[in-house]
């Protein structure tokens, strides 16, 4: 049965789902139709300058998309380094079969994830690029959706952006902070057994889904030498005497100083975990673990060629976020407090974290952005929580994790976040997503019960 269900999501996947950019600009127009069926007063030059702002104004995301950017290309670069390389290629040859394979791609990727979403993503691509390649009777987008879906743990991770906001007082997304000067500790969020249980509940589940969906057709036309290319070649050497420039480009110790600044600076900074201080590690082991800086730098330029439509794509949500901001003036609600409040209406104790969690999910198809995501819906969440008197740290961390479920989920069926992974694997949205529509039928009824019983427990 799961096979036949997978099946046909694939079948329809791969007939309907348009480029991911094409459903970032769709995605746009939608929400430009809902500000002008629910956005009392909204004008088409309003919009068109509400957009304008999110994709290339004062309101733009250049600064996260290079962060994207950059933690796509500095992992891509670490796990390259001939070291790295020589361990993930030992663990991809243990995996006898295209199951054993997609359930070690997964179980890397969820394990990575708790640990931090931008190391989840990149190892779950590459490892699965390296399983596939030796693997005769393989689906590539079967092994690269297997991997994604380790993604589904981040936000009950040590990197969940949402839990680490409500930690931190200086956090302009610590909404609970801004609203009740109450501080939420980790131990009330991730930590719980809700959390924690959930996590083990959807590890289970997802690995026997896994097991079950396993196509039956390979992908012979891929070539398989390319995804286990060689690192990069040394830098050619001149037949006369080493120039200066030569000894400069082959000087290890400059690698090693890059590396000591960055650890050091990590040190300082309480080992501090979020996505600048990911790229920098990331970048610093990288160039540490490729030894002189022109191997490294020849690594990194290879991996930069996978960024093309990261830097594409990303701007258009930021038009979106720009678009569901906007209101005509100030007694006015934009879109987003409208579909937040609506779908919050008429909550009870026992219901609001489920509510929540549906809500979380149609808010992440146009903000998929955990942080931003939660700086929307917090609010209105938080609030209406305060509204019926529930003010208490623990009730607030469940809130704020319901919003957190609902984002994990819905990445299953938004491409924003596929779209590194599909860069490394070098392969169309519609080759993986077909599996991860199931993933995210499993992920929504186990977080969705979870967010059931959490005010009971």
């Amino acid at each position: 049965m799961i096979q036949r269900f997978t099946d046909l999501c694939v079948r329809y996947v791969e007939r309907f789902m348009p480029d991911p950019y094409l459903f970032a600009v769709i995605l746009t127009l939608v929400v430009v139709v809902m500000i002008l069926l629910w956005v009392p007063g909204a004008s088409g030059s309003g919009i068109i300058q509400s957009w304008y702002q999110g994709v290339w104004g004062t309101n733009n995301i250049f600064t996260f998309a290079l962060q994207m950017v950059l933690i796509l290309v500095s992992g891509y670069t670490l796990a390259e380094a001939p070291v790295v390389k020589k361990g993930l290629n030992w663990l991809a040859s243990k995996p006898r079969n295209q199951v054993e394979g997609a359930l070690l791609c997964f179980g890397a990727a969820a394990v990575a994830n708790l640990l931090n979403w931008g190391l989840g993503l990149v190892v779950g691509a590459l490892l699965g690029r390296r399983v596939f390649a030796r693997l005769s009777n393989a689906n590539f987008g079967y092994m690269i959706a297997a991997g994604y879906m380790g993604y589904m743990l981040w936000t009950n991770g040590l990197s969940s952006s949402i839990a680490l906001a409500n930690t931190d007082t200086t956090s302009k997304l610590n909404v609970i902070y801004t609203l009740t000067h109450q501080v939420v500790p980790l131990d009330l969020t991730i930590l719980q057994p809700y959390s924690y249980v959930t996590v083990i509940v959807a590890v289970a589940a997802l690995a026997l889904l896994i097991w079950k969906m396993a196509p039956h057709e390979t992908d012979d036309q891929v070539d398989r030498e390319a995804l286990l290319a060689s690192e990069p070649a040394e830098a050619p050497r001149n037949e006369g005497p080493r120039t200066f420039a030569d000894r400069l480009e082959g000087l290890w110790i400059l690698n090693v100083a890059l590396f000591l600044a960055g650890a050091t600076f990590f040190v300082i900074s309480g080992f501090a975990l979020n996505i600048s201080s990911m790229v920098m590690l990331f970048t610093i082991l990288a160039a540490a673990l490729h030894g002189t800086p022109i191997r490294f730098i020849r690594a990194f330029t290879e991996a930069a060629k996978t960024c093309g439509p990261l830097l594409l794509q990303y701007p258009l949500y930021g038009g979106i976020v720009g678009l569901l901001a906007y209101a005509p003036d100030t007694h006015t609600s934009p879109l987003q407090v409208i579909i937040s409040s609506a779908i919050v209406a008429g909550a009870s104790v026992a219901t609001l974290p489920f509510l929540n969690f549906l809500g979380s999910i149609v808010i992440s198809l146009f903000i998929p952005s955990g942080g931003g995501h939660w700086a929307v819906q917090g609010p209105i969440a938080v609030e209406t929580a305060l509204q019926m008197g529930q003010s208490s740290p623990a009730y607030l961390g469940k809130i704020s994790m319901s919003v957190a479920a609902g984002e994990a989920v819905a990445n299953m069926i938004q491409p924003f976040w596929l779209l590194p992974v599909l860069a490394i694997a070098k392969l169309n949205v519609r080759r993986v997503m077909g599996y991860t529509v199931a993933a995210f039928l499993v992920g929504f009824v186990i977080f969705g019960v979870a967010m059931l019983v959490v005010p009971y427990v």
